[in-house]
């Protein structure tokens, strides 16, 4: 049976994020989370997964853009914070990224994840997608088939009926393109990839509406990307759908929800 992989991005970006994704774990409401070990809140916020719920996964967030690096990046990162996701993506399109510093970079994260969780991640995506763009793909590709053989890698690319079909279609298809021929070259490292993608809205509709159309035309491995949290950090662009993404997920009744559309959850 088709099944609903609903994941949490950001854990570690704040104390109170992590702590409300964990208690959404906790309830059943998500099945996934996707970590960031660039955060200096990391290894003391992955205390709270240690005792999740068997259906949970945990991932690693790939953080290439807008924070401090874990290593020195001075191609990359000259003031000591990566570029954000737009000069990124120019820099990646005419193949001016510097991959020995981002391949640094990707193990450095890997080693944190499994450092302090003592495993490799279920599945392994990027903040902003950024694991997906030219040259930076191949690198996250063959550092996750040495590091974690098992793991899933997010695609962010669905069918166009299945993208006109959900809330903002044109930020979706903008990331199918830039994802485009990941899962090709995810088999090419004997890397299985998620089949349906979905989540993308503008961070000010009321999400109680916009969940249950991320649902419609499922793949078989259906997933749904969210950003539930609480509190404020300085330069968070979508603070104020944290905790509104958070309050609907936990009044809603995900498994119905799932159940609608023919996905299991949370299997």
């Amino acid at each position: 049976m088709p099944r609903l992989i609903l994941c949490a991005d950001d854990f570690a970006f704040s104390r109170g994020t992590s702590e409300t994704i964990v208690q959404l774990l906790a309830a059943g409401k998500l099945n996934a989370t996707s970590c960031m070990t660039v955060m200096p809140g990391w290894a003391e916020d992955a205390e709270l997964l240690r005792d999740l719920p068997p259906h949970a996964e945990v991932g690693l967030h790939l953080t290439l853009t807008g924070e401090t690096p874990l290593t020195a990046m001075p191609e990359t990162a000259p003031d000591g914070v990566l570029p954000e996701i737009d000069p990124l993506c120019r820099l990646a399109a005419r193949h001016l990224v510097a991959l020995d510093e981002i391949a640094r970079e990707v193990r450095a994260q890997f080693d944190a994840f499994i450092g302090v969780l003592g495993r490799p991640p279920a599945f392994v995506d990027g903040h902003q997608h950024s694991h997906a763009l030219t040259g930076i793909r191949d690198v996250v590709l063959a550092e996750t088939a040495r590091r974690a053989p098992e793991a899933w890698v997010r695609d962010c690319t669905d069918t166009l009926p299945a993208m006109l079909a959900r809330p903002f279609p044109g930020k979706a298809i903008g990331s199918a393109y830039h994802c485009r021929g990941l899962r090709r070259d995810a088999a090419r490292h004997r890397l299985r990839c998620n089949r349906g993608f979905a989540g993308h809205y503008d961070f000010a509709s009321n999400y109680n509406v916009m969940l249950p159309k991320f649902l419609r035309r499922p793949g078989d491995m259906h997933l749904v990307m969210c950003h539930p949290g609480a509190g404020r950090r300085n330069g968070d662009a979508i603070a104020d759908a944290r905790p509104r993404e958070a309050a609907a997920l936990q009044a809603a009744s995900i498994a119905d929800m799932a159940a609608v559309q023919g996905l299991s959850y949370p299997a």
